[in-house]
Formats: C-alpha cells, sequence, structure tokens
C-alpha cells in the first residue's frame, strides 16, 4: 500500500513465467548460493552473511548489464526530498472510512471485514444502489459492500492486469 500511495504502479509478469523477470531471478538465484548455503547458525549470522552479499553485489562485484560497473559507481540520490505519504481525497466519494487494526471498516454501526493489507488506509464508500456501496482505495475500486449481507464482493484484480514490458 506504502508503493501505491507513492504513485509507483505494480507491474506483474504473466504467471509461471520467471523468465520475463530473468536478471531478477538471477539475483535470487546468486542471492541464494553466495548468503543461505550454509545458512548461518543464527539469526544475527545469517544477518552478517545478508549484510556482507548486499556489500558485494553493489560495491565490488562488477555487473554486465552495467557495462562492467558496479552498482554504487553509478547510484545518484534523488533529488527530490521525500515528503512522506501524500493525503488520499475520496471528493467523488459519499463519505470515508479509516481500515481498523483488525482490516474492518464501520458504516452504519455495521463491522465489514476487509483486509488485513490495508490496516490504518482511508477508504472511499459511494453508494451507488440502496444499500450497496462501491469501496475505493486511491483510484482503485476494491469491491462492493452489501450493508444487508455486511460483506465485501471483491472486484477480479483491482490493480489491474499490466504486465511487465520486459515479455
Amino acid at each position: 500500500m506504502w508503493w501505491l500511495r507513492l504513485g509507483i504502479t505494480l507491474e506483474r509478469i504473466r504467471p509461471g513465467r520467471p523468465q520475463e523477470n530473468g536478471r531478477h531471478e538471477r539475483m535470487h538465484l546468486t542471492l541464494k548460493k553466495e548468503a543461505t548455503r550454509p545458512p548461518g547458525k543464527n539469526i544475527l549470522q545469517q544477518q552478517a552473511r545478508f549484510d556482507a552479499f548486499v556489500s558485494e553485489f553493489n560495491q565490488e562485484r562488477p555487473h554486465e548489464a552495467l557495462n562492467m560497473k558496479v552498482p554504487a559507481d553509478l547510484y545518484a540520490a534523488s533529488s527530490r526530498p521525500y515528503q512522506g505519504l501524500p493525503e488520499i481525497d475520496y471528493p467523488f466519494h459519499d463519505r470515508d472510512a479509516l481500515v481498523t487494526n483488525c482490516g474492518r471498516i464501520c458504516i452504519y454501526r455495521k463491522k465489514i471485514n476487509i483486509s488485513t493489507v490495508l490496516v490504518g488506509q482511508k477508504l472511499g464508500l459511494k453508494e451507488v444502489d440502496d444499500g450497496i456501496w462501491l469501496v475505493s482505495f486511491m483510484h482503485y475500486d476494491l469491491g462492493y459492500i452489501d450493508l444487508e449481507q455486511r460483506t465485501l464482493q471483491t472486484i477480479d484484480n483491482p490493480f489491474g492486469t499490466m504486465l511487465s514490458p520486459m515479455c
């Protein structure tokens, strides 16, 4: 949710097609081979192995995709200062609701289960029929609430089907 709030678009590869994300998969294979075999004897030793891998991967190991440079040679801090998460506003909805720590919203004294993924997030609610409410997070429509049944009927894949252009 944090990434969505920052305006980062989700991209997906087709299910069962790891080759569409080959560079990322290759990095995970290298990480697994070098930092988990053998595993550290405890969590502190394992964290030290991960930290050593990150340091070598970013500062010592040249990458073919970077013309044999290391990522640290090309990294530049963003010139834009982090301003925190932008506020969410729902000007075209009838009301908004905050998702509780147990993943619910309350509307007309009725508790509706939404998702613990959205804990602390403000949702927009718009009545589209008598007792039927559209539930939105930012510009994503999540589903419909039927107040009588007190349930959320989700929309299939509300975050879209955008596939990674690496196909």
